[in-house]
């Protein structure tokens, strides 16, 4: 019974390690908010230079990551409470999602500690064969159908219609297009999905080597 709840606990663990690192480095991942910004003309459109709307995200980048950061104050998008509001959610939602990942990460070091130590990594094939399934999945609905998929995200998430920005009070949301966020679901489990590649085979060699 203590066996089965060590892997049980350490597996969950490592999942939840690989899931919010995933996160952790698409949040942060400016250079690809850089692109979307040309590729859809968002300046153009806006009529306002791709410098000036670069530092207004980095400011909102700012506010959502750091938890010392109380206020948020985009110089060239005014907001509106509900709009601060939502923005105010996400942030503990960043902030949950960091603390998650540094527990689950020391989890993940204690158990594959373990795993090595008692020559189990075999155990770990089966986790990443059946971990190389779900990013695939989610892959599939984005390129199906994404914009349900981003409804019931914020629905699961968030128990309000906060999310709705209207773009005429909160006109940051003309410069964070739908895509944009499809863009960053498909970075974040693409990744997921590398993780679990790169794991699945590195766990069957360490196997076939004990063996």
């Amino acid at each position: 019974m203590k066996t089965k709840a060590i892997h049980f606990i350490g597996l969950t663990s490592l999942f939840l390690c690989i899931l919010t690192l995933a996160i952790t480095i698409t949040i942060n991942f400016i250079p690809l908010y850089s692109f979307d910004l040309t590729y859809f003309n968002i300046p153009e459109s806006l009529g306002i230079s791709k410098e000036t709307i670069m530092d207004n995200y980095r400011i909102l980048i700012d506010y959502l990551n750091k938890p010392w950061v109380s206020e948020l104050n985009m110089p060239n998008f005014p907001s509106s409470e509900k709009g601060l509001f939502h923005f105010y959610e996400v942030k503990k939602w960043f902030l949950i999602n960091y603390s998650v990942a540094i527990v689950s990460t020391i989890g993940s070091f204690f158990y594959l500690r373990y795993i090595k130590r008692h020559e189990l990594t075999w155990k770990l094939i089966r986790f990443f064969q059946w971990g190389m399934l779900m990013p695939i999945v989610v892959l599939i609905v984005i390129g199906l159908n994404f914009d349900e998929l981003f409804i019931a995200f914020h629905e699961l998430f968030f128990n309000n219609d906060a999310w709705l920005f209207n773009p005429s009070t909160d006109s940051i949301i003309l410069a964070l297009p739908e895509a944009f966020f499809m863009h960053c679901f498909i970075l974040a489990f693409s990744l997921i999905e590398l993780t679990m590649i790169v794991g699945y085979f590195t766990a069957k060699r360490m196997a076939f080597k004990k063996k």
